[in-house]
C-alpha cells in the first residue's frame, strides 16, 4: 500500500511539474489531487525537492530500458531496412509514451534552473543519442552496411534534426503524424546516403571527360 501511494505522489507530481514547472508546482496542491493531507505525503517524502531527485531517477531508468542509452545499447541491426525500423520504434516511443513525453517537457522547462535537470537534458537530447548512435553506424560499418565515415559526425548529422521533430511534436502535438512521417522519409534518405549500396554505386559511376 505504502509503495502504491508513492508511485501515485509522483505519477501525479510528473504530471504537475510537466504542466507548472517546478516553482509553479506546491505540496498543497499535490496532495489536494492526490486526496491526501500533507502528513500523508511525508510519510513518503521530506518535501518537493525529494521528490523532483525520485522522480527523475525514476523516469531515467524508465527511459534507459525502452529508449536504451550508451550503456544500454540495443543491438545493433543486420540491415538497413532495420536501421528504419529501429529509428520508427525509438520516434513512436519518443511521442506516444506519456511519461516519456511529460519527462521531456519537465527537462526542456527545468533545465536553465536546475543542475542535474540540465545534465539530463544535455544527455537526452544530444550527448546520450550522439554516443548511441555512433556506436550503431560503428557496428554497421563493421558489417558492411554502412560506407566507412567518422561514426560521430554521422550520429550527430542522424540524430539532429530528428530531436527538432520530436520537440515540434511537443509544441504542436497535431503535427505528431506528420513529424513521423517526415522521421521515416529522413531515415530512408540518410540510408540511400551512406549505405554500402551508395559507394559501390559512386564509385561504378563514370568520371566527367571518360
Amino acid at each position: 500500500m505504502a509503495k502504491d501511494t508513492k508511485e501515485r505522489i509522483l505519477a501525479t507530481a510528473l504530471e504537475q511539474f510537466s504542466q507548472n514547472g517546478y516553482a509553479g508546482t506546491n505540496i498543497r496542491e499535490l496532495t489536494a489531487s492526490l486526496g491526501l493531507v500533507k502528513s500523508s505525503l511525508y510519510k513518503h517524502f521530506t518535501g518537493k525537492e525529494e521528490i523532483w531527485n525520485a522522480l527523475l531517477d525514476e523516469m531515467t531508468a524508465y527511459y534507459e530500458a525502452r529508449f536504451g542509452s550508451p550503456e544500454r545499447l540495443p543491438q545493433t541491426p543486420g540491415s538497413l531496412e532495420e536501421l528504419v525500423g529501429l529509428t520508427m520504434r525509438m520516434a513512436d516511443l519518443t511521442v506516444r509514451d506519456e511519461r516519456i513525453v511529460m519527462t521531456r517537457k519537465v527537462l526542456t522547462i527545468e533545465q536553465f534552473r536546475d543542475e542535474r535537470a540540465k545534465e539530463l537534458a544535455t544527455k537526452r537530447f544530444l550527448t546520450g543519442l550522439r554516443e548511441m548512435f555512433s556506436a550503431i553506424f560503428a557496428g554497421m560499418m563493421d558489417k558492411g552496411l554502412l560506407r566507412r565515415d567518422e561514426p560521430a559526425m554521422l550520429a550527430l548529422a542522424y540524430t539532429a534534426p530528428i530531436t527538432a521533430l520530436i520537440h515540434l511534436c511537443d509544441r504542436e502535438p497535431e503535427k505528431t503524424e506528420d513529424a513521423l512521417t517526415q522521421i521515416e522519409a529522413f531515415s530512408r534518405h540518410f540510408i540511400k546516403t551512406y549505405g554500402a549500396q551508395a559507394k559501390r554505386v559512386m564509385e561504378q559511376k563514370p568520371q566527367d571527360g571518360c
